[in-house]
């Protein structure tokens, strides 16, 4: 296990396949960030990860990150602005909620998988797979270095 975020790299696998099944209903894209301390804020260094990622260069503006500062127990959950003026504050709560009851109770990966699921859903419905998509985005887990 990684001290940057406590899941195996079976784990990562898992993930990472997650998002790639996500992604074949939308043409959304979903990032995953591991972060090991916070810098300013959880919400401000999930922006800054965001942009370093480069997720604000997706032709439909259509980004999710999922940023995750597991040493301090805190995460937030971010979408470009294509999905953002979609998706109102109760559907980010609604993700955000359904990941926080499974890392209460202790399952991290379960809350991840949760989340990867819930935010695929409204990009499929907003943002449907459509047959001239391209993956934009890697899938792979981002982690700071």
């Amino acid at each position: 296990m990684s001290e940057t975020h406590f899941l195996s790299a079976s784990d990562d696998l898992q993930i990472v396949e997650a998002i790639r099944i996500a992604e074949q209903n939308t043409s959304g894209e979903i990032r995953i960030h591991f972060s090991k301390s916070i810098k300013t804020d959880v919400l401000n260094d999930a922006k800054m990860i965001f942009e370093k990622l480069k997720m604000h260069q997706t032709k439909s503006r259509n980004g999710v990150l999922i940023f995750m500062v597991l040493s301090e127990k805190q995460f937030c959950i971010i979408g470009d602005e294509g999905i953002h003026n979609i998706a109102h504050d109760e559907f980010w709560q609604s993700a955000r909620d359904l990941m926080q009851t499974e890392f209460k109770n202790g399952d991290i990966l379960n809350g991840i998988l949760k989340g990867i699921k819930k935010v695929s859903e409204i990009l499929k419905k907003d943002f449907p797979y459509l047959s001239n998509d391209s993956n934009e985005l890697s899938n792979d887990i981002s982690k700071d270095e």
